[in-house]
């Protein structure tokens, strides 16, 4: 499921770029291969979902320096089949398309042409030449969940989702299960950006900071963001609360916010991130593909493989990791499961 649709600062020429800039070397890794990317709405920039992607593919691309390697983003739906029909008319031999809205477009094309493997991430296509690269992002959000609640001073907390999805449904549900773990007398307060069809709640900061800054004011201390884009509004509104680091928090999603979300913007308000590992199974897709042995059929990361967890750049989650790491091992061992449905 869709955790991110962020802005970006890629331009829509992305494909003509890249394939310009990457001319690759006889003897290099790769060398004669060529490996696609598709980005969710709108591409590299939105410091969560899509730049994990990207990190993958930028690792991929320093690695296999022989392959030529083309990044494209989306503008809406509408560009979606062009920007597909690109990538297969320039010769890729592995297209990696990012979140479930490419589902379709991708789905009907892995069908088309079968000569050609594919990937996707968020949501399975049914096709022997596709992987579909699915994440338990409830684990992760359980994490997250239960370190909110040891955090909180008030015990009220707070989720913010960027679409009502059921895939964003399992951020909201992990999240909850683990607050209730740690606290069983804590609340949490939900709220969606927009409902399906309306796709822009994972990229509007300024309804995530209307809706955090409700949050705080009623008294949450801690909240936690599902929303891409979106999300930048839940720092924004931590930074003009008035309240410093400690009084109130916010956490991240997918990518490490800490890490990638500037001082000015609301770094220090990010106690942790629930971290996505998006960056490595792009780069474990095109990697496999570049070996001779695409990825095919489905392939879950989890909290037992680092496919999903928590991120520790903020030293401010040190007091209560033991307690994570415990958790985390309980969740691998069985003896706790968590649910996907809110």
């Amino acid at each position: 499921a869709l955790a991110a649709c962020g802005s970006s600062s890629s331009s829509s020429d992305t494909i003509a770029a890249e394939s310009e800039d990457t001319t690759p070397a006889a003897d290099a890794p790769g060398t004669g291969m060529k490996i696609g990317l598709l980005y969710d709405i709108t591409g590299r920039g939105d410091k969560s979902f899509n730049d994990a992607a990207a990190a993958g593919y930028d690792q991929a691309m320093a690695e296999f320096s022989g392959a030529t390697f083309t990044e494209s983003a989306p503008t809406g739906d509408e560009d979606r089949p062009e920007r597909l029909k690109t990538l297969i008319e320039a010769g890729n031999g592995l297209i990696v398309c990012v979140g479930f809205l490419w589902t379709k477009d991708c789905g009907e094309a892995a069908a088309a042409y079968p000569e050609i493997s594919f990937a996707i991430i968020d949501d399975v296509i049914d096709q022997p030449n596709a992987a579909s690269l699915l994440f338990s992002e409830e684990q992760g959000s359980y994490l997250v969940g239960y370190a909110a609640a040891l955090k909180s001073t008030s015990g009220k907390l707070g989720f913010i989702g960027g679409v009502r999805t059921d895939g964003i449904g399992k951020f909201e549900a992990g999240f909850k299960q683990g607050a209730l773990a740690a606290n069983p007398s804590a609340t949490i307060e939900v709220k969606y950006a927009t409902e399906p069809p309306d796709f822009s709640g994972f990229n509007d900061p300024a309804k995530g900071k209307t809706i955090a800054n409700a949050m705080f004011k009623s008294g949450i201390d801690v909240i936690y963001h599902a929303a891409g884009g979106t999300g930048a509004g839940l720092f924004a509104a931590a930074m003009e609360s008035g309240k410093a680091p400690g009084e109130i928090w916010a956490i991240g999603v997918d990518s490490d916010q800490y890490n990638s979300v500037a001082a000015e913007n609301g770094q220090e308000y990010i106690l942790t991130s629930m971290l996505k590992r998006v960056d490595v199974a792009t780069y474990e897709a095109m990697k496999a593909y570049i070996n001779g042995a695409p990825l095919t059929g489905i392939i879950r990361y989890d909290v037992s493989t680092d496919g999903v967890g928590y991120s520790i750049a903020n030293s401010a989650i040190a007091d209560v990791a033991d307690k994570l790491e415990a958790v985390k091992a309980e969740i691998i061992a069985g003896t706790v499961v968590v649910t996907d449905k809110p």
